[in-house]
């Protein structure tokens, strides 16, 4: 995530709230009674100081991340308990001895209730560690509830909290997609079993995929969108100004050069196409060694070039996809691959669509000076926001009314007879991702261990959304407004609130999707 640090630090100490002190509480509430800039733009203090006064009550926010401090007053009532009614750490170890244990039906993992995380804020946090050893260490996931369902600073106040912090990252930083996937499940199977609507916060994503909503995980979310009464709201990922991807159309040569940064450790490259096409693809180092690939034969091919060995995987398709993948994995065969200008050239043989789309990991997992020397900054949100049926949530600068260019841009799926035209074509629309955009800059979050910074990301964007959501299932469902306020039917009311930004002739369109968040504007008539 991308930190503003030194803002509205240490404004109290979280070890100091007792279940006693309600008044000193009370008057800590007060005193943040002021509405962040981000929620007024979203036109959310319209609906929750004023009639219809919602504040989330009934409804489950579940945040799926790194976790959340559970001794902030951001996740209490005024009389010092606990609002999170679970939280399934599965980073720690099972013990039977402790009374450790994994959520049932789930093998990995321990699960804390609520009355374990009231005996351990009794306790105090150096002692209450010992009863909920579950921590967050990056606060990421803190600062991720404290936007959609935070007590102090949060949209939906009176929201029920559930956690799931993921388990130990892979190499390239992200958790394992089997781990969200049972995040998911978990978060679901508790609103069915509490009969609680449930509205879902998945705030990161990775850049491994085809981008068109076929992996697994992609249709495996908009399987589970579709169970029970929950709306799964996805961030569109910082992609977007990053230089990590290359697309295009040709039926002739095309040279694609990518820059290597210094010191890079390793890299990959995802080469993805539509399998009737046949290309050929050299690469080519930056001393002029090269080798050939053949996207009609299906192996797997290692090559040195100067001082990096490529591991070349070409693919085919899978069971869920028609597309085909080339992955090719850079490894050093001392230190560091080899820094300077690689080119990548496509020779087609036999061409149908001509579409080519590379993709490289994150920023985050790469030097700054790592990128395509022409990128392509559509279709740079990330996976799993791709999914059809999450809600995609890109960020805007709320102050300046603008898009921020760091936010993973999309596609508009139009139609026109049942036929796909080109993006800008004014025809009938299928589906756009982003949906829509939430404020993701400046935004002032709580951090572990006390006090409050200044974030940006569309990380922070989407709990503003997630936390909507939760009004409008109140609303709907727990009020009895609208038993069928959940799912795409809770989508196209956020769509049908959105605000369009200036400067946008066309909507939706791939950056903003339908507009800007207003909650108010979603219940209207």
């Amino acid at each position: 995530m991308n930190v503003e640090r030194g803002t509205n630090t240490m404004l109290f100490s979280y070890d100091r709230i007792k279940s006693a002190d309600v008044k000193k509480m009370a008057k800590l509430r007060a005193s943040q009674a002021e509405y962040d800039y981000s929620q007024e733009i979203s036109c959310i203090p319209q609906v929750t100081v004023r009639e219809p006064n919602l504040n989330g009550r009934n409804v489950i926010v579940a945040c799926i991340d790194s976790g959340i401090d559970i001794y902030s007053p951001e996740f209490q009532t005024v009389d010092g308990q606990t609002r999170i009614i679970g939280l399934w750490d599965q980073t720690v170890n099972a013990d039977e001895e402790k009374g450790f244990q994994p959520p049932e039906g789930y093998a990995t993992g321990v699960y804390f209730s609520r009355e374990q995380i009231n005996t351990a804020l009794a306790a105090g946090r150096e002692r209450g560690e010992e009863i909920v050893p579950s921590r967050d260490t990056s606060g990421h996931g803190t600062a991720v509830a404290g936007i959609a369902a935070g007590s102090l600073s949060g949209v939906a106040k009176q929201a029920d909290i559930l956690v799931v912090k993921l388990g130990v990252p892979l190499e390239n930083n992200f958790p394992r997609t089997t781990q969200l996937m049972r995040g998911i499940d978990f978060a679901v199977k508790e609103g069915l079993r509490r009969n609680r609507p449930v509205a879902i916060n998945v705030s990161f994503g990775n850049t491994y995929g085809d981008h068109r909503g076929e992996s697994l995980l992609e249709r495996f979310i908009d399987n589970a969108s579709e169970i029970g009464k929950n709306v799964i709201v996805i961030g569109s990922g910082n992609e977007g100004a990053s230089n990590g991807h290359c697309a295009g159309r040709t039926e002739e040569n095309r040279v694609i050069e990518l820059t290597v940064g210094a010191y890079e450790t390793g890299l990959s490259i995802q080469y993805w196409k539509h399998f009737q096409d046949v290309f050929k693809l050299r690469i080519v180092s930056p001393g002029g060694e090269e080798v050939l690939l053949d996207s009609s034969r299906m192996e797997t091919i290692r090559a040195t070039l100067e001082q990096t060995e490529l591991l070349c995987f070409i693919g085919e398709p899978q069971p869920y996809s028609v597309n085909q993948e080339i992955y090719i994995d850079f490894i050093p065969s001392d230190r560091y691959i080899n820094s300077g200008v690689w080119r990548l050239e496509l020779i087609p043989v036999q061409v149908v669509t001509g579409e080519y789309r590379f993709f490289l990991p994150s920023y985050v997992a790469r030097n700054a000076g790592t990128g395509f020397l022409l990128p392509t900054p559509e279709v740079t949100l990330t996976i799993p926001s791709t999914a059809l049926r999450a809600i995609t949530v890109g960020a805007y600068d709320g102050q300046r009314r603008s898009y921020a260019d760091f936010s993973g841009r999309g596609y508009v799926y139009r139609y026109e007879e049942g036929r796909v035209t080109r993006e800008g074509v004014p025809y009938g629309v299928a589906f756009s991702k982003p949906d829509l955009v939430a404020p993701g800059v400046g935004i002032r979050v709580p951090v572990p261990q006390g006090g409050y910074e200044n974030v940006s990301g569309t990380s922070f964007a989407t709990p503003l959304v997630t936390g909507s959501a939760a009004l409008l299932m109140e609303w709907g469902i727990v009020r009895g407004n609208d038993p069928y306020m959940y799912g795409q039917r809770l989508k196209a009311y956020l769509i049908k609130g959105a605000v369009q930004l200036p400067g946008y002739e066309v909507t939706p369109n791939g950056m903003t999707g339908w507009g800007a968040l207003c909650v108010e504007g979603s219940l209207k008539g």
